[in-house]
């Protein structure tokens, strides 16, 4: 775990969600990643909303870290929604050429539930 404490992941039906309020350097962003790919498989869920609302910046470092989680996350069987990304990083991102293919991003917590539930309900009407 990191010095600033766990980050929580939360179970919210067959979803998980979390909330990343402190910076992912080197260490803290290992244990985020090995934190979540375990509650996966203990909880089963196939869904992953990671909610950034709560970071002020976010760097090529941050994204990849979030967009490597959001992958192995799906190789788990969870699809993965980043939330509360803020336009200046949106912007920053983009002017640095990184765009975090694999991941899908929405608006906040709400909306990436919503977009998971929806999928999940469709997925189990066409199997």
């Amino acid at each position: 775990m990191n010095a600033h404490g766990p980050i929580p992941i939360l179970r919210v039906g067959s979803n998980l969600l979390t909330t990343v309020h402190i910076d992912l350097h080197d260490t803290v962003a290992e244990a985020f990643q090995q934190d979540v790919l375990l509650a996966i498989e203990r909880t089963g869920a196939t869904g992953l909303v990671i909610d950034i609302t709560g970071l002020e910046e976010v760097d090529t470092y941050v994204a990849r870290i979030l967009a490597d989680t959001g992958r192995m996350a799906k190789l788990m069987g969870a699809q993965t929604v980043v939330v509360g990304m803020r336009p200046e990083v949106a912007a920053t991102l983009i002017r640095m050429g990184y765009m975090m293919e694999g991941v899908e991003t929405a608006l906040d917590v709400d909306e990436g539930l919503t977009l998971l539930i929806e999928r999940q309900a469709k997925k189990r009407r066409s199997t």
